[in-house]
């Protein structure tokens, strides 16, 4: 029951608020919050003086039913020092009880004597006014009040509501010294105050009984021929659906307060006229009987002659009508007037209309009561809308735009929604109270007075924004003109809305799995009446189920993010540098979620690139995780020099290989497995400008040729990876220079409004112009063929073909004869000198000493030598064997076995590559710089000094 934690007291740390001190962590948050109101009002402790109502209902429904609870009560507390009273929805004391009679005469009149109000802008935190402020239970312990002449007491307060309207009728308070403080007196005054409401509505169900009594005894029958048990329309062959159906239409009737016919046509074709016709119940209590009129084989709708308009509804609408012929309905629309003409009856006329069918009760009630089950079915109604309208799409801003839509204007005129900005990035927000943005300003007019959406919103503490998200409920202002707290947060804006009309405010924390997500303020313009507990109820259950799709959005978000960071990281960042292709490309993620697809630009020896593009199907992290494997190993397989159909032979078998392992894992994981799987391989060589392609199971590329025309290569299709057992096919065909292949997968042609073959119709219009940089054509492609919200992700690569200059490339056919080497050497020498490579002859002579030696020695004739001068020079040594060399390292007592060590100290890399003739050993030189050291020098760099 204490205030705060630790040694600092109750009365201390409410002289530390009053001195504008810090006040400590443990002030409960209904408290702080009522002494910020009191202050802001100006209140002082010592002068808290309570207006005196002499107008109060000493007699009213509320006093009525509390009477005789007050009356236990009291009895309860019997010798005890209770003070029980029960106050207005005003907080005007109606009544008082006291435990010992004695108390009367020793408390103070404000204590004892009902008629002072203490409403909290006039007393400060107090029991009676917190529990108004509040709208639940509240307890005040001694120096949580406000006022000083209320330190020494301690209450407990509870709201009275009817029980139909849902309205704060009251308050019961309990007032008690603190020593006399019991865990029970909760558990008693919740008890004293669901009794008083149980009366209210049984007030209620008297009135409607009767008005029932008024009705049949107008009718002349007894009560127990007059209708069936409970008003149900009996022996009228109408099914349980029916009844509900005409039970619904006929709360309507009620609620409208006005005298009419309608006709409601039921499910099965048949038609039934409601009449409404009003009643007095000899008390004066007035409402409605609906009847039913049924047809038969002579029934037609009778005019009324006279309309009732009762006290505060509306006047009818004056209609001729015609008789319809007979066996059939008015003609109208269903659920409209039909009959609704004459001049105003007579005060207290309850009878029937002259020739008026007698048809049985389908409801009975009055218009006020009425009102509130039309209300509350309507609030059902917009529940269950919502659960299908909010959460459509895994998107925070959209999913908080719909909320806004599914308020506006059925419970608020205007909705604004504050979310942080990490939950719009799809993390977990930490400290709402800052970094709160505007995501959704929504109402019935455009020009709205709030701060717009996409900029940042600071709040105090004391707003109740801040003040629902601390105390993690919904906070109503019922009058925003009285709202100083929600006022002080800027006060020229707060005229400004107000200005508009917008009067009542409810603020809603957005809550979903224990987390605070943003906050939801709903407002009222239009509607004189003020929110209530209801709305406050309907608004928080909208704020919930919202907060739940919030959540799942912002979860998506962020597996989607980190999804996404994933297959960027295992995309290539950049492209290694060469000479053969200008390449760009693009990477479009799904609108459903990032996908597998993939690609990659490889050089290879001999100025060759290798350019692949593949696709992994399905979606998520397991498809990220896939294509980041297939384009590891595809890159591996690709550093072996394999020609494109064995790189998707081997492709083939591990994507069987990991689909089997992934099989095999414990059943109860739901592996999804490798689902399928296809890719496209293509080796582009500047030396011959010829390409070798091979697929599996992928779209054929796009040629675009250097005038601008578009073909399909007709490429062996092969299977999708993973089936095995059947073979990849490859196919060649010339790339001019200048021409440009556009590989891309199947997302860039799959739309739900358009076909295939469209599809490829505008990639061939995009693709034709001549002379186009790769990067213009990428951008005119996703400008012009990219679906605006594609289902699946796109990878796209453009590569421009380049030829690598003749005078570049040197070739010389020799016999294998060892005695011929030196020949070569000089032939080299005077190329490289042609070249002006003058200081790469030497590292050159070298490796071409060893690796033709190597090729005269253990390879077969024909023998051939190609130097090719590009980024590097490259050493190339051919015949027609298909034995390759290792290297390994020569024992102390060995002749040989020292050439390829020294070509792989010698060179920046070298390899061998099998042709359909036999295989190629070639060896790669860095050409330095000028100014830079040659790798025949820092071959001897680390030999240590004498």
């Amino acid at each position: 029951m204490g205030l705060v934690a630790g040694d600092l007291g109750p009365a201390r740390a409410r002289e530390r608020f009053l001195h504008g001190g810090p006040v400590p962590e443990g002030v409960r948050g209904p408290i702080l919050d009522s002494w910020q109101r009191s202050r802001s009002l100006g209140l002082s402790p010592d002068g808290c003086e309570l207006p005196y109502r002499q107008d109060i209902d000493l007699d009213g429904r509320l006093v009525r039913a509390a009477g005789p609870v007050l009356d236990r009560l009291q009895a309860r507390f019997a010798g005890r020092n209770m003070n029980v009273c029960l106050a207005d929805g005003h907080g005007a004391v109606l009544q008082r009880r006291f435990g010992e009679a004695s108390l009367v005469r020793r408390l103070a009149a404000i204590q004892s004597v009902p008629g002072f109000v203490f409403a909290e802008q006039f007393a400060g935190t107090n029991g009676i006014g917190l529990a108004l402020a509040e709208r639940q239970l509240i307890n005040v312990y001694g120096a949580e009040h406000f006022a000083e002449r209320s330190q020494a007491n301690a209450c407990a307060a509870i709201p009275v509501r009817d029980p139909l309207s849902g309205r704060i009728e009251g308050v019961l308070c309990f007032g008690y010294p603190p020593a006399d403080a019991d865990a029970d007196l909760n558990t008693v005054i919740s008890r004293a105050a669901g009794a008083i409401e149980q009366r209210l509505l049984t007030q209620s169900s008297l009135r409607e009984r009767a008005l029932l009594q008024a009705y049949l005894d107008a009718r002349g029958r007894a009560a127990a021929g007059a209708a069936t048990d409970n008003g149900e329309p009996a022996g009228t062959g109408l099914d349980w659906r029916d009844e509900l159906m005409l039970k619904e239409r006929a709360a309507d009737l009620i609620a409208s307060g006005q005298r009419a016919a309608v006709e409601v046509t039921l499910p099965g074709g048949r038609r039934i006229t409601l009449l409404s016709r009003p009643v007095t119940s000899p008390s004066g209590v007035a409402g409605f009987v609906i009847e039913a009129v049924l047809p038969g084989p002579h029934a037609h709708l009778a005019v009324l002659t006279d309309v009732g308009t009762p006290p505060g509804g509306p006047a009818a609408e004056a209609r001729p009508l015609t008789p319809p012929p007979p066996g059939h309905g008015a003609g109208a629309a269903p659920g409209r007037p039909v009959a609704t003409a004459g001049a105003p009856s007579t005060a207290g006329s309850t009878g029937p209309a002259p020739g008026a069918a007698a048809g049985p009760v389908v409801l009975i009630g009055e218009p006020g009561v009425g009102s509130y089950a039309v209300a509350a079915r309507r609030r059902l109604e917009l529940l269950s809308e919502a659960s299908t309208r909010i959460g459509t799409a895994l998107d925070v801003s959209r999913t908080a735009r719909e909320l806004a839509e599914m308020a506006v204007p059925r419970l608020a005129d205007y909705v604004t929604i504050d979310l942080p900005e990490a939950v719009l990035r799809g993390e977990e927000p930490t400290d709402l109270r800052t970094g709160l943005h505007r995501t959704v300003v929504h109402g019935i007019h455009s020009d709205h007075p709030f701060y717009p959406a996409g900029e940042p919103v600071a709040l105090l503490p004391t707003t109740p924004q801040i003040r629902c998200l601390t105390n993690r409920q919904p906070v109503l202002e019922a009058d925003l003109t009285a709202a100083t707290d929600w006022i002080a947060q800027d006060a020229p804006h707060a005229r400004h809305i107000l200005g508009h009309g917008i009067h009542s405010l409810i603020a809603v924390p957005l809550l979903a799995r224990g987390i605070a997500l943003g906050i939801a303020s709903f407002y009222r313009a239009q509607d004189p009446a003020p929110f209530g507990d209801d709305d406050r109820s309907l608004a928080q259950e909208l704020a919930t189920r919202a907060a739940i799709c919030i959540d799942n959005a912002r979860r998506f978000t962020r597996e989607h993010t980190m999804v996404l960071a994933l297959q960027h990281s295992l995309l290539p960042q950049r492209f290694p540098e060469q000479s053969a292709v200008e390449v760009a490309h693009r990477y479009l993620p799904a609108a459903s979620g990032v996908g597998g697809d993939w690609f990659d630009v490889i050089p290879l020896s001999g100025t060759r690139v290798a350019l692949v593009v593949g696709d992994v199907v399905g979606h998520g992290l397991h498809a990220a995780a896939t294509m980041g494997r297939l384009r590891t190993a595809a890159r591996n397989f690709a550093e072996l020099d394999l020609p494109p159909d064995e790189v998707l032979t081997q492709l083939d078998k591990l994507v069987a290989r990991l689909d089997r392992d992934e099989g095999t894992e414990d059943p109860a994981a739901d592996s999804p497995g490798i689902i399928g799987a296809s890719c496209l391989y293509a080796i582009y060589d500047p030396t011959s400008q010829m390409c070798v392609t091979a697929r599996s199971g992928h779209p054929p590329p796009a040629l675009v040729h250097p005038d601008g025309t578009v073909s399909i290569p007709d490429l062996p299709a092969g299977p999708p990876l993973g089936l095995g057992g059947l073979p990849f096919e490859t196919a060649a065909f010339p790339l001019p220079e200048g021409s440009q292949l556009v590989l891309y997968t199947d997302g860039l042609l799959a739309d739900r409004h358009r076909d295939v073959d469209m599809s490829l119709d505008r990639l061939r219009r995009a693709l034709s112009h001549p002379a186009r940089s790769p990067e213009d054509t990428c951008e005119e492609v996703v400008r012009t063929v990219v679906p605006p919200h594609p289902d699946d992700d796109i990878a796209l690569l453009v590569a421009r073909t380049r030829a690598l200059d003749r005078r570049r490339i040197a070739t010389w056919d020799l016999p294998a004869d060892p005695s011929l080497v030196s020949g070569i050497r000089a032939a080299v020498t005077r190329q490289l000198a042609a070249w002006g490579l003058e200081e790469a002859v030497f590292i050159t002579e070298l490796l071409l000493s060893e690796l033709v030696t190597n090729a005269v020695r253990y390879g077969t004739a024909p023998l051939q030598v190609r130097l090719l001068h590009d980024r590097n020079l490259i050493c190339e040594v051919s015949d027609a064997s298909s034995t390759a060399p290792h290297l390994r390292h020569a024992a102390s007592t060995d002749e040989g076995g020292r050439g390829l060590f020294l070509v792989a100290q010698l060179a920046q890399a070298w390899g061998t590559r099998y042709t359909p003739g036999g295989k190629v050993i070639w060896a790669e030189c860095a050409l330095e710089a000028p100014g830079g050291k040659g790798a025949a020098e820092r071959f001897f760099d680390d030999i240590p000094a004498l």
